[in-house]
């Protein structure tokens, strides 16, 4: 996402990683953009320890599993965005952030 003026953070290949990523260090990301279907730990169960740390962690679910949706948004999820989606829609929930 570069070329949208965003600086990436990193990319935890599994739920436990984002965790700890985020567990482990200081400057914080502004927006965590979580998938649900991860190994290790799903994205709803790392969403949950990531707000438990820090209740004004940005979260913006990405994901084709539209169940997870009320859930999601009630754990603190800032938005769900459902696959497919448009960059340009995704852009602009960050910038709204």
């Amino acid at each position: 996402m570069d070329s949208y003026g965003f600086e990436l953070f990193g990319i935890a290949k599994n739920g436990k990683k984002a965790v700890e990523m985020y567990q482990n260090t200081l400057k914080k990301p502004d927006v965590i953009l979580m998938v649900h279907r991860m190994p290790v730990k799903t994205g709803l169960e790392a969403s949950k320890e990531i707000l438990a740390m820090d209740k004004n962690a940005k979260i913006i679910f990405t994901t084709a599993d539209k169940s997870i949706k009320q859930e999601a948004l009630s754990i603190g999820a800032y938005n769900f965005k459902e696959k497919p989606f448009t960059i340009d829609r995704l852009v602009n929930n960050i910038k709204k952030l």
